[in-house]
């Protein structure tokens, strides 16, 4: 959520930056209701001191002796009067931060403007696209012989997009994701195992909510009101939500395990078929609580920990420094990482990394104590480390063989027993 003291200061300035992010940004409605709020509030202020200067004025009537009565009746006016105005208090606040709530947070400076993904600036490049000497195949081709997955029988349990990994197809993802936790945790993240539901304002805390209230999975019955998470980034943010923490704790560098769930599936098309885009999908994820000045620090060393995965993997990948029109909605700034896919022909994102400066700490409520006795909003950055189905769609289409088997990367072996290579079954 954005500092309403910045808006009232350079509402201008910030609603053109905004609307490099969404175009319909209005920041005349947010004004309007933060403008009634103080009004009312001060009103209710000023009401308030008077009647308990006019309560002391009856105190005093009444100890010598005098007729209150008059006084009486001008503090019953005053009563109900401020009566009236605390009952407006609550829905101006309501709506006054509903508006807040919709709005972005404000792009970096040095973030290009544009509205579309093809304006995104690739700002480095590791390795080469794969070449193949043989007609190669995608990852659903592949999956024909090696039997790594089922979409039919995942289909028929709870339709489509919802696969099931088996055999060695659920063992290679298990390694994946091993291998994974084990670089975070070489780079100082610490491992949680958070739930895999969140309450709605833990949801609204990181911005996942309002506006994305319709991609999300709920669970609405008499006893529970909950939302499956799209990503751990939103658990994580609940970890210290409505916290006070100590400057010395900081920074804090987290890391967590957990399947992710999104409404999007085939929101593309018929080409992203497979695990391309899936309800459901694994996802190793970086968290990071800050000071505002150690936030870039962070925000490096998070690629770096993302990278080294992909390094170890030896797969081709680049960096694209999103435009404004492309960030996520908390986000102030982000990179993608992006892998090539030769059975799709192009790059696909494996992992996103975002400085979502104070903006979730705000709808969180989480600060930190400085050494004055003060307290600053903390900031707070994410990172997918990686997600795990693109992942394994780029080791099989870049690894394949010419008979239909896969090399695995070494650095996955050791969670396979030694396994170097998958092997078609048929």
């Amino acid at each position: 959520m954005l500092d309403i003291k910045q808006i009232r200061k350079s509402h201008k300035e910030i609603e053109q930056k905004l609307r490099t992010k969404d175009p319909l940004v209005d920041l005349s409605l947010v004004l309007s209701y933060d403008e009634r709020l103080r009004e009312n509030k001060t009103k209710l202020e000023q009401l308030k001191a008077k009647r308990n200067e006019q309560s002391k004025e009856i105190g005093n009537l009444k100890r010598e002796g005098k007729d209150a009565s008059a006084v009486l009746e001008e503090v019953a006016k005053f009563a109900h009067e401020i009566h009236t105005l605390d009952a407006m208090q609550g829905p101006l606040e309501e709506q006054f931060t509903h508006e807040l709530s919709k709005l972005p947070n404000i792009p970096m400076d040095d973030i290009k403007i544009s509205d579309t993904p093809q304006d995104n600036v690739m700002i480095k490049e590791v390795g080469k696209r794969q070449e193949f000497d043989f007609t190669f195949k995608n990852h659903l081709e592949l999956n024909e012989a090696l039997h790594l997955f089922d979409f039919k029988r995942g289909a028929k349990i709870a339709g489509g997009g919802w696969p099931i990994y088996c055999g060695i197809g659920a063992r290679l993802e298990w390694a994946l994701i091993n291998y994974m936790i084990s670089v975070h945790i070489k780079n100082g993240f610490m491992q949680w195992m958070p739930p895999a539901v969140v309450k709605k304002e833990i949801l609204y805390g990181a911005g996942q909510l309002p506006k994305f209230e319709n991609q999300q999975f709920k669970i609405h019955d008499d006893d529970f009101h909950l939302y499956l998470i799209p990503t751990a980034e939103v658990s994580l943010t609940g970890v210290h939500f409505d916290e006070i923490l100590d400057e010395e704790s900081l920074p804090l560098k987290y890391m967590a395990y957990t399947p992710c769930f999104r409404r999007e599936a085939g929101a593309a098309g018929s080409q992203e078929r497979g695990l391309i885009r899936t309800h459901q999908f694994n996802k190793v994820e970086m968290f990071a609580f800050t000071k505002p000045e150690d936030s870039s620090k962070m925000f490096a060393e998070m690629m770096a920990s993302a990278e080294e995965i992909l390094q170890g993997l030896q797969l081709h990948y680049r960096n694209m420094l999103l435009v404004t029109g492309d960030m996520s909605f908390a986000s102030a700034r982000t990179v993608d990482i992006e892998v090539w896919l030769p059975g799709q022909n192009r790059y696909y994102e494996v992992s996103s990394v975002s400085n979502c400066t104070d903006y979730q700490a705000r709808r969180s409520n989480i600060r930190y104590r400085k050494e004055d006795d003060s307290l600053e909003f903390v900031n707070t950055l994410n990172g997918s480390g990686l997600a795990t189905s693109r992942l394994m769609v780029a080791l099989l289409e870049n690894n394949q063989n010419q008979d239909g088997s896969v090399n695995i990367p070494k650095v996955l072996q050791p969670f396979l027993g030694g396994l170097d290579k998958l092997i078609p079954l048929n």
